[in-house]
C-alpha cells in the first residue's frame, strides 16, 4: 500500500492509497518544518490503526512538498518506520512526465506540477486548475498535459489575517458565504463577509474569463482545496471540484513510475 504525502505551507496531508489508485483514508496535520520523524510516526501510527490497517501494510511512500525544510524528516519517516526509501515527486523514477513550459521550470511548486498531472488524467483538452490554499493559484494545463504557467494571489485566510492584523477596529471573522447576494452590507462583520466572499468570487470569475480569452479554446475548469466547495455553492464557477487532486496526482506518479 502507498502512503502519499502532500506538504503545503499550512497543512500536510497524508493518504493511504491502494494498488488501484483509490484513496482509502486521508488525514491532515498542521505543517511544521521542525516536526520530527518520530512525532509524525506516533501521530500517524494511531490513525492507521484506527482505520483498520497496520504500519506494515505500507510498503511505499511518495512525497510532494513546497516546504523544503520538512522533506528530510518525512524521508526519515519512510526509512525508519515504513522500511522504504521515499520517492520525491519530480525526481528520479517519479519525474513529472509532462513538460513545464515556463521560463523557470525548477521554480514551479511541486503541488502545482502534481495537480497538472492529475488534471490531465481527469479531463481532455485545455484546462485551468484553481487551487485554494495558503495562496490561491490559477494554472493553465495544455491538452498534452504540459504546464504553461499561471498566477498566484493571496489565499482567502491569508487575506482575512492581514485585514484583522492591519485594521485595529476590524474583528477576526471566519470565511463563510453571506446570507444573500447583496453586496451592500449594513454591519461591519457583514461588510467584511461580503468583501471577502463576493470579492473572491469576482476575482475568480475575472481570472477565469481572462485566462479563457487568452487561451482562445474551450477550457475545463477544475478546482481543488478546502474552500473550492464553498465558492462553488454560490458561484457555480467550476466544471469540476476535486478536493484530492494533489493526492490523486501523487498516486498517478507512483503508478506510472516505471513508464517514465
Amino acid at each position: 500500500m502507498l502512503l502519499a504525502i502532500d506538504t503545503g505551507n499550512t497543512n500536510a496531508k497524508f493518504a493511504l492509497v491502494d494498488d488501484s489508485g483509490e484513496i482509502l483514508h486521508r488525514w491532515r496535520i498542521a505543517t511544521d518544518a521542525r516536526r520530527t520523524a518520530d512525532e509524525y510516526a506516533v501521530w500517524l501510527d494511531q490513525l492507521i490503526q484506527m482505520a483498520g490497517f497496520r504500519r506494515s501494510d505500507i510498503d511505499a511512500v511518495i512525497i510532494a512538498t513546497v516546504v523544503p525544510r520538512a522533506l528530510h524528516n518525512l524521508q526519515l519517516l519512510a526509512t525508519h518506520y515504513f522500511g522504504c526509501e521515499a520517492l520525491v515527486a519530480g525526481r528520479g523514477a517519479v519525474a513529472w512526465g509532462i513538460q513545464l513550459r515556463v521560463a523557470e521550470p525548477k521554480s514551479v511548486g511541486a503541488d502545482r506540477a502534481v495537480n497538472a498531472v492529475a488534471a490531465h488524467a481527469l479531463a481532455d483538452g485545455h484546462k485551468i486548475v484553481i487551487s485554494f490554499g495558503t495562496a490561491t493559484t490559477f494554472d493553465y494545463i495544455g491538452p498534452d498535459g504540459s504546464y504553461h504557467g499561471g498566477s498566484i494571489a493571496p489565499g482567502v485566510n491569508l487575506s482575512l489575517d492581514a485585514l484583522y492584523g492591519a485594521a485595529a477596529m476590524l474583528p477576526r471573522i471566519a470565511i463563510e458565504p453571506p446570507p444573500n447576494e447583496s453586496v451592500i452590507g449594513t454591519t461591519t462583520v457583514g461588510q467584511m463577509q461580503i468583501g471577502i466572499y463576493w470579492g473572491y468570487v469576482a476575482m475568480i470569475e475575472g481570472m477565469i474569463a481572462r485566462m479563457k480569452n487568452e487561451i482562445g479554446e474551450p477550457v475545463s475548469v477544475i478546482a481543488t482545496g478546502g474552500l473550492a466547495i464553498l465558492f462553488q455553492q454560490h458561484g457555480h464557477l467550476f466544471d469540476r471540484v476535486e478536493p484530492d487532486l494533489t493526492l490523486r496526482g501523487l498516486a498517478l506518479l507512483y503508478r506510472n513510475r516505471e513508464k517514465i
